[in-house]
């Protein structure tokens, strides 16, 4: 009676599935109730590979203890009482078959393909040969860290302690008092500026190393193409007014 209970309608389970062969197959898999035996083989068959004649099915509830063997392929699910959460075990009775061995799940049992230094040397259309036509290039970004600092270093060609300058952004005019690569700031040429204002960032002091000497918050370290050298404005806008 009560197996005719839990096959009324459409209903469905959804049980765990373990494998004999396979220990990391555990799907949970939802069944109809109504269907055979055989067609709950047949459906875990495409999903783990083992024959519907090669396969035993057994039941387990929550708790582990096992409920019935489904011997029989025309019966339903049904009637042998299954619940949400139990689990339906595959055993795999073929020694010959596909799960067997383990290696479904370890693929360092599986043989890779080899092939020698000289059999792939010969061959053509390899990414090796692609890579022989390309041109010889610098690391990514390279190129560009050698091209400004060989910038910086022009630039700096220009640019002599005791210039007046005046430093972008903020046209902050000053004197330039230091010229050269800094070993505590990033690579490259620095051009160290006391500013004619409290405008800076510190004494000529950086990061433990001293530069140059100036007032506090009148210093700066910073690129030559931020730093235009003369005395800005180089004439007074206001000279040839009359008062």
């Amino acid at each position: 009676m009560a197996s005719q209970l839990q096959i009324q309608g459409d209903e469905s389970v959804l049980l765990r599935v373990t494998h004999s062969n396979m220990k990391s197959f555990s799907p949970e898999i939802r069944f109809s109730l109504q269907m055979s035996v055989e067609a709950v083989k047949d459906k875990l068959w495409k999903k783990c590979g083992t024959s519907v004649n090669s396969m035993s099915l057994e039941l387990y509830d929550e708790t582990g203890a096992k409920i019935s063997v489904l011997s029989d392929n025309a019966r339903p699910l049904g009637f042998y009482s299954p619940l949400d959460g139990y689990r339906l075990h595959v055993i795999d009775l073929d020694p010959a078959s596909v799960t067997s061995g383990g290696w479904l799940e370890d693929t360092s049992l599986v043989e890779k393909y080899t092939i020698s230094e000289e059999a792939y040397e010969k061959l053509g259309g390899t990414f090796r040969k692609f890579k022989e036509t390309l041109p010889l290039k610098q690391p990514p970004g390279q190129e560009s860290k050698i091209s400004d600092n060989n910038n910086s270093e022009d630039l700096c060609a220009n640019i002599k302690i005791g210039d007046r300058c005046e430093v972008e952004p903020g046209e902050r005019r000053g004197t330039v008092k230091f010229v050269g690569q800094a070993e505590t700031l990033a690579p490259g040429f620095w051009v160290g500026v006391q500013f004619d204002e409290p405008v800076g960032k510190h004494d000529g002091m950086v990061k433990g190393k001293r530069y140059f000497d100036c007032p506090p918050l009148h210093g700066a370290m910073v690129r030559p193409d931020k730093v235009k050298i003369g005395d800005y404005p180089e004439k007074d806008p206001f000279e040839d007014e009359e008062i």
